[in-house]
């Protein structure tokens, strides 16, 4: 196994994110997060935008995983080759991308796309799918690892407010590489509970690095709704 991968075996990997428009959305402040989350046992970061790979890449060795959102489409993580060299040349260890069945803003297919990556740049590719049929083809297409990042977040997926876990042992199962549980992981008994039936990473990001969230949350607990 690639000693990336083998670095995030059984570990966290927290997602350093702020919305766009938020009082978090800045390089620096996510750089900022990155370290404090590294300072508390992270073993990965995943990031996303140009800068925020930089930055995070200027001050921590842990293994990223960048991606680049861009587009009003459907396909909006790394959607296109271009977004995909593009973050690999900003430092990303891993290269996310959209890993769904959707059709690609370049008219790539995903296996061209996960090719091309490979070849110009020596990168590894996470393919971020939504159901068990994505996970498959996405490593027919050459995916080094297979996240269910988009689990729920597809017409055809599996919606619900909990991590679909049964997706994740399913491609664990079934799969011959890593299959990094990540969406709507929002507790530690869910994060311990994917590594549990078959993970080989969790991935948590609105839990641990989005204040807004969090508060609204607790907010409403508070409020009794």
């Amino acid at each position: 196994m690639n000693p990336l991968l083998t670095a995030l075996h059984g570990r966290l990997v927290v997602s350093c994110q702020a919305y766009p428009g938020e009082p978090m959305r800045d390089p620096d402040t996510m750089r900022r997060v990155a370290q404090a989350v590294a300072l508390g046992g992270a073993a990965g970061i995943r990031a996303q935008g140009l800068e925020d790979v930089r930055r995070i890449r200027a001050v921590l060795d842990l293994p990223l995983i960048g991606l680049w959102k861009d587009s009003d489409g459907e396909v909006f993580i790394t959607p296109t080759l271009e977004h995909a060299l593009a973050i690999a040349e900003a430092g990303a260890d891993i290269v996310a991308l959209d890993g769904t069945r959707r059709p690609r803003p370049d008219g790539r297919t995903l296996a061209e796309t996960i090719s091309a990556v490979h070849e110009r740049t020596g990168r590894l590719v996470m393919a971020d799918i939504s159901t068990y049929d994505e996970g498959v083809a996405a490593v027919e297409a050459g995916a080094d690892v297979v996240g269910t990042t988009l689990a729920g977040y597809t017409a055809y997926s599996r919606p619900g407010p909990s991590p679909d876990l049964d997706l994740v042992a399913e491609l664990a199962r079934d799969l011959p590489v890593p299959v990094i549980a990540e969406g709507r992981i929002h507790t530690v008994d869910q994060a311990a509970e994917a590594i549990a039936r078959g993970a080989h990473a969790v991935v948590v990001g609105t839990a641990i690095t989005h204040p807004t969230t969090i508060a609204r949350w607790f907010a409403a607990a508070v409020a009794g709704r």
